[in-house]
């Protein structure tokens, strides 16, 4: 695989946790751990995001 394609499976495993993270937020019952769930979901999003725009620079434009 590609280091490129590594880099967006590592994104895409982010995500996927960054989904299941706020799903456990949501269900919750504790404020705090509902907060806590959340704010990790959101910094695995922002990583991921991260992730894909550094995976898009070392991929060549097309000719």
């Amino acid at each position: 695989m590609s280091v490129s394609g590594e880099s967006r499976g590592r994104a895409q495993q982010m995500r996927d946790k960054a989904q299941q993270l706020s799903e456990a937020a949501e269900r919750a019952s504790d404020p705090q751990e509902r907060q806590r769930l959340q704010e990790k979901a959101r910094r695995l999003q922002e990583q991921s995001q991260q992730q894909d725009a550094g995976g898009d620079r070392d991929e060549f434009p097309p000719a």
